[in-house]
């Protein structure tokens, strides 16, 4: 399983992340760095959401021209517990970043089902499985079955806990990210070491 962490400048979390195997998940609301790490690139919704403003389209479409070729996948545009909204928004936006990007995640999150996004999911297309905690939880088993039935890639966001990183590793995710290894290097190992058992699936 890959773990990404939030990009960050601070040197030691870097030093501490290389080492460890982590790539760094950059924001397009950000700085457009990946500071010589693979990385993938999030498309700034959530961001924006927490500040309480709209999405940037200049900044996303400026960082997917920037770094999309380089990055492991891209966040297709979303809104945030927007449902099926989302999901439309997603798919006006979907040839955009494959034109750029050689694979785009789809956002799914509440007011979503696997029924919703399966035709449009492939070896390029994966998923990305936001949402609520409590909704991410109940139903992290069933995206990354079809993520897996399709050949595609299911990420986990927001995973900052080992608990958390055994559910994924469980359910067969195929990466997760976290703000927790960007923000205290003290907790690298542990994680790490999470994300480094074998999750024995019966």
């Amino acid at each position: 399983m890959i773990s990404y962490a939030s990009r960050t400048g601070t040197r030691r979390n870097l030093d501490a992340l290389r080492f460890s195997g982590w790539r760094l998940l950059v924001s397009a609301a950000g700085c457009h760095r990946s500071e010589g790490f693979q990385y993938a690139l999030d498309n700034g919704a959530w961001t924006a959401f927490q500040q309480g403003r709209t999405f940037d389209e200049f900044a996303f479409t400026r960082a997917l021209r920037k770094m999309g070729r380089d990055a492991d996948w891209t966040v297709v545009p979303d809104i945030v517990a927007g449902g099926l909204a989302s999901l439309e928004m997603s798919l006006r936006w979907m040839r955009v970043v494959l034109d750029e990007s050689p694979r785009a995640l789809i956002a799914v999150q509440d007011g979503m089902s696997p029924n919703d996004v399966a035709e449009f999911i492939g070896p390029r297309v994966g998923v990305f499985i936001g949402g609520s905690t409590s909704w991410k939880l109940s139903t992290m088993s069933t995206w990354s079955t079809l993520a897996q039935n399709k050949g595609a890639w299911c990420h986990v966001g927001r995973v900052n806990s080992v608990r958390r990183i055994s559910a994924c590793a469980g359910c067969g995710a195929t990466s997760f990210d976290g703000t927790s290894a960007t923000k205290f290097a003290v907790t690298i190992p542990k994680l790490t070491h999470a994300r480094d058992q074998i999750a024995l699936r019966f």
